[in-house]
This record gives C-alpha cells, sequence and structure tokens, in this order.
C-alpha cells in the first residue's frame, strides 16, 4: 500500500512541476506586481484558455500532493 501510494505521489509531484513551468510568466517588473495585484482584484487580467487549463491542473495536483503527502505519513505511524 505504502509503495503504490508512493508512485502515485512521484507521478503528482511531475505533474505539478510541469504545471508549474508550463505556466507564462507575469514579467511586468515592480510596477506590474504593485498595480497587478489591483487589476486581478477586479477581474481586468482574464486567463486564456491555455493558462487557465494549466492553472486548474496546478490547483487539482497540488491539492492531491498535499492529500496524498498526509495520507502516507499517517500510515506511516
Amino acid at each position: 500500500m505504502n509503495t503504490v501510494l508512493m508512485v502515485i505521489l512521484a507521478v503528482v509531484c511531475a505533474i505539478v512541476i510541469a504545471s508549474v513551468l508550463l505556466q507564462s510568466g507575469n514579467s511586468d517588473g515592480l510596477s506590474g506586481s504593485i498595480a497587478g495585484g489591483a487589476e486581478q482584484l477586479f477581474g481586468k487580467k482574464k486567463s486564456s484558455g491555455y493558462d487557465a487549463i494549466l492553472n486548474k491542473i496546478t490547483i487539482v495536483s497540488s491539492t492531491a500532493f498535499i492529500v496524498l503527502s498526509l495520507v502516507i505519513v499517517a500510515l506511516a505511524q
């Protein structure tokens, strides 16, 4: 059981790494980082289809990573 969960965790780790690296960067500089939060808050920056899919994949896979990590630690005790 532990080995199966560790293999699944390794696959999820690879998915998290790939989805984060494939996302487009926010290269606005210092002024963009200050004003960028306000634009995202009021919805002026909408993500395109590709970025939205990668964002959802990142959220789901990172949640799965956290849950699997907690399950493995709980089973080890």
